[in-house]
């Protein structure tokens, strides 16, 4: 759900564009966390669990580089 309060009139930023700049530094974020998460998984000898923080985290970096290749475009 978006607000006109976080974006549009208010910052003079498009929503899709806000939207667009929000899901690349979300998956930025979660590419960050899950190495955490990961390497705590690891640490407890949890192979299962560190193996799907390390999937998790490889998707999240896809979703990044296909934020950025748009934004690159769209800005």
């Amino acid at each position: 759900m978006t607000t006109t309060a976080e974006h549009g009139t208010v910052t003079g930023t498009k929503d899709t564009q806000y939207d667009l700049l929000w899901f690349t530094q979300t998956c930025l974020k979660n590419a960050l966390r899950l190495e955490t998460y990961a390497a705590d998984a690891q640490r407890d000898g949890d192979q299962e669990l560190h193996d799907l923080f390390r999937r998790a985290q490889t998707e999240s970096r896809k979703g990044a580089e296909q934020g950025k290749q748009l934004l690159r475009g769209r800005l």
